[in-house]
């Protein structure tokens, strides 16, 4: 008898699905496969084996161990009823699963281990090969919206070092290479300001295999004799002067006004004073990352009186091939209503100054140069479900609608992360447009890089990478973190926080126009990439 034939009667059935999102490293349970068999009414039928495969997957000696889950007739993952004993990995496996089914749905999960050594650059394929029953053999058919799963890092878990939840990740690569994520330590509870939030960092030297123990570089304590709930810090920015190696982190910091919001009503209000406005803070490291100074309050620097907010928005900022720091960031205006604009420095970041308004309604942000030396704003928009975009040529004084604004890039009210990535030999230089978010406009799932060939006229759908279709609180951020890969760091359905390394050379063979050879890529300005 061949493998692909079933002898089970044909109101027996079995349909297998492998879900779209990876396979994370320091997770217990990665769902691989959902086997679902419909059973007829009117027989006892009984469940004897369910034979796997692996051979599509790059390795499977990236798994430690696996496991069957039984969920009975809900199709969610669930890891409270095993249905056999854990295994190794190997690449063709059964599980001995002697289960009655009943009439109807009848779920089980084939779920993984991943070890600590596994290689983020492959990819997971499980399929069930057989499944035999007293009824005969059933071999199922498989979906896979997503292709293979990818390896990533749960890089933030509910509980890791005792903190809540992790929210609200920016992510940067230093001038020596190094991959640095900040990002908000919830402590008691996943809401935001005003809390028990201070913002935290992670750091990896091997672009993303490994990091290093979580460091606290903002802290504001119990200042003003108030408990640390009423001295939250949260939406950190990130930026990364390529020049002379400095990293600077921003964020907000309320003080008092428990109960409150910096967004809303009198969270925050006009003026400087502490305790009443909140505060726009900054911190800085010279030896990449592995330090960083005391919190610089900058508000009575950059805010004017009249604004009720001005905040950093929680991404990567950008460098001028000049040397300008460019820092997306976001306030409320004279009347309470957000905006967002840019925050420049030409001297190093020893000084700073803020554009005018981009857009009324719109908030977290991200910059990114255009091929003419003009800088896109992108949005998110309170308005509707479509972002926001607008350009500037002469740093944020001005600002005109980009053709795309509020028309072509959906959303669901979320951060999004925009991407600039230069390519190619020196004379044959081009350049692609990466923008990730929750590509949905109902809720925060199926987490979506997108790639523009044309400054971010078009986002081709053929060119889409999906990551992650579960729901998450969705946002991204994109850094470039070698000069064959980017990394992403977002807020995934299977960790708080998840990093994926990507390489350059899939985003870009997905046009046709494309055929740079990775070891030729460079990096965005200000100069080729390095280290």
């Amino acid at each position: 008898m061949a493998a692909s034939e079933s002898t089970a009667p044909k109101s027996l059935t079995a349909v297998a699905r492998r879900p779209a999102h990876p396979v994370l490293i320091r997770n217990e349970h990665n769902p691989l496969l959902r086997v679902i068999i419909e059973a007829p009414a009117g027989l006892e039928i009984r469940l004897s084996t369910l034979s796997f495969t692996l051979e599509q997957s790059d390795d499977p000696s990236d798994i430690e161990s696996l496991t069957l889950f039984a969920t009975g007739e809900k199709e969610e993952f669930s890891t409270t009823q095993p249905a056999a004993e854990p295994i190794p990995s190997r690449a063709m496996f059964t599980f001995r699963a002697a289960h009655n089914l009943k009439a109807g749905k009848n779920v089980f999960w084939l779920s993984a281990k991943l070890k600590t050594s596994a290689d983020l650059s492959h990819r997971i394929a499980a399929a069930c090969s057989s499944i035999e029953t007293t009824a005969g053999q059933l071999i199922p058919n498989l979906s896979a919206p997503g292709g293979r799963q990818r390896i990533g890092v749960a890089l933030r878990k509910h509980q890791d070092e005792g903190v809540h939840t992790y929210r609200i990740p920016a992510l940067a690569t230093t001038a020596k290479g190094t991959v640095l994520c900040v990002y908000d330590m919830r402590r008691r509870m996943g809401r935001d300001l005003q809390e028990d939030i201070d913002i935290g960092l992670s750091r990896s030297a091997d672009t993303g295999r490994t990091w290093e123990p979580v460091r606290v570089i903002m802290d504001m304590g119990k200042y003003g004799g108030l408990p640390e709930e009423q001295n939250g810090c949260s939406d950190p920015g990130i930026i990364v002067d390529q020049q002379t190696g400095e990293i600077f982190c921003f964020a907000v910091w309320m003080n008092g006004k428990p109960g409150k919001h910096q967004w809303n009503a009198d969270g925050s209000e006009p003026g400087f004073e502490i305790g009443k406005s909140a505060q726009f803070l900054m911190v800085r490291s010279m030896d990449d990352g592995r330090t960083w100074s005391q919190p610089e309050n900058l508000t009575r620097k950059l805010k004017r009186a009249e604004w009720w907010l001005l905040a950093p928005s929680p991404q990567q900022g950008i460098q001028l091939p000049d040397g300008t720091l460019v820092m997306p960031v976001q306030g409320r205006g004279e009347q309470g209503v957000p905006f967002a604009t840019l925050m420049t420095s030409h001297g190093h970041g020893a000084n700073w100054t803020i554009g005018a308004p981009a857009f009324s309604g719109g908030n977290e942000c991200q910059a990114a140069q255009l091929g003419d030396g003009s800088i896109m704003l992108n949005m998110r928009n309170d308005h509707d479900r479509f972002r926001a975009v607008f350009v500037t040529r002469d740093l944020g004084r001005t600002w005109e609608p980009h053709e795309t604004n509020r028309k072509t890039l959906i959303e669901p009210n979320c951060n999004g992360s925009l991407l600039r990535v230069d390519y190619g030999p020196p004379r044959e230089r081009k350049h692609v447009l990466l923008f990730a978010n929750p590509h949905s406009q109902t809720s925060r799932t199926h987490q979506t890089i997108q790639v523009s060939f044309d400054d971010g006229r078009t986002w081709p759908e053929s060119k889409h990478l999906l990551l992650d279709e579960g729901r998450g609180a969705g946002y991204p951020s994109l850094t470039r973190i070698d000069a064959d890969h980017v990394g992403i760091v977002y807020e995934g359905s299977r960790a708080h926080l998840v990093f994926e390394k990507l390489s350059l050379e899939e985003l870009l063979k997905r046009c046709r126009r494309t055929r740079a050879a990775p070891s030729s890529w460079t990096n965005s300005p200000p100069g080729p990439w390095r280290p």
